[in-house]
């Protein structure tokens, strides 16, 4: 495959991977915090387009589940109720993106028969529903703090590659510090001086901001050799001949020629900083009930008999594996076309 033509691919996998979790309401059938308490671990559905009589159906359905008599906790699926799967339906509202207002799903069942997925948690929720939205606070967590620390990064790299001397010293000195500075342990400080109860927005902003400013070293050091490298080019030399200002040398000549480290550098800190945040949330110290994350959809697998009786529960996790692939291989293929421009 052409370079070019992997790039295009990936980028185009990856829009679609993001547009999906942009457009939650519209994927998911339900709201991430709609419960249901009669529907407790709910396995995930089973599609069907032949029925307990062996005919076919044109339309998939579902049979419902119900709990076992005298049992808790154990389903099994009533054959007597076939449930058609409709799509393009009118059901709970949300609003797209944050903004615009819709009623519109891709698909869902006629109330009150209820279709799950991936199968139901502890409170009934679709399990389904709150991936998709609980992406939607993973990825912006990862999208967030991978700007903030291509930010300082960029700040940081170039001035000590510009003007070197003393301020390259202590910059670089900062940052083996802030290299050697464990995030986890750091968090857990930060977080003793914070109120016990914080609402899950402060939270968010928290490990947005923690992670963001740890995670600049390594873009800070990659700048900086870029722009050592380039502030000794002929035409950078000549445009300082001829008067040019420290500030305009920089954007015009130097900081260019760092774009494709900061993207490629991106496309590693984006799955890096999703993880980060899942870390978190899945140890309490991220966002919180009843915001979804993909951090503390996990949570619940602290406990044992989740761990050992529910294996859908694990299934956030495999979320995270389209979105590492799709990165770490943008990663690569960015990586190749940079250094291929520079020969």
């Amino acid at each position: 495959m052409k370079r070019s033509t992997k790039l295009a691919s990936l980028l185009v996998f990856l829009a679609a991977l993001h547009l999906i979790v942009l457009l939650a309401g519209f994927f998911a059938p339900y709201d991430a915090a709609t419960q249901n308490r009669n529907s407790p671990f709910a396995p995930p559905a089973r599609l069907h387009f032949f029925d307990a009589e062996g005919r076919f159906h044109l339309r998939p359905f579902v049979y419902p589940w119900v709990e076992r008599p005298g049992s808790y906790g154990e389903y099994q699926q009533d054959f007597s109720q076939p449930v058609p799967l409709r799509f393009l339906v009118s059901g709970e509202p949300y609003k797209i993106g944050g903004l615009i207002p819709s009623r519109l799903h891709l698909f869902g069942v006629e109330p009150p028969a209820q279709i799950y997925l991936l199968g139901s948690d502890a409170y009934g929720r679709d399990l389904y529903s709150r991936m998709l939205y609980g992406g939607q606070i993973s990825l912006l967590a990862g999208l967030l703090a991978t700007a903030l620390s291509l930010s300082i990064g960029l700040t940081v790299g170039a001035i000590a590659g510009f003007y070197g001397g003393w301020a390259d010293d202590l910059l670089m000195r900062g940052a083996d510090l802030f290299l050697a500075l464990p995030w986890l342990y750091l968090l857990f400080a930060i977080r003793a001086f914070l109120p016990l109860q914080i609402n899950p927005m402060e939270a968010f902003f928290l490990v947005v901001v923690v992670i963001g400013a740890i995670g600049w070293t390594r873009p800070a050091r990659l700048v900086r050799g870029v722009v050592l490298s380039g502030r000794e080019r002929d035409f950078v030399r000549a445009a300082r001949g001829f008067g040019a200002s420290d500030f305009y040398l920089l954007r015009r000549h130097v900081l260019p020629q760092t774009f494709g480290v900061l993207l490629t550098q991106a496309a590693v800190l984006v799955p890096q900083f999703i993880l980060a945040e899942v870390t978190l949330s899945f140890l309490g110290l991220g966002v919180s009930e009843p915001m979804p994350s993909w951090g503390n959809m996990l949570a619940s697998l602290q406990q044992y008999h989740v761990l050992a009786s529910y294996w859908w529960m694990f299934l956030p996790g495999l979320a995270l594996v389209p979105f590492f692939f799709g990165y770490l291989a943008l990663a690569g293929a960015l990586h190749e076309r940079v250094r291929a421009a520079s020969v």
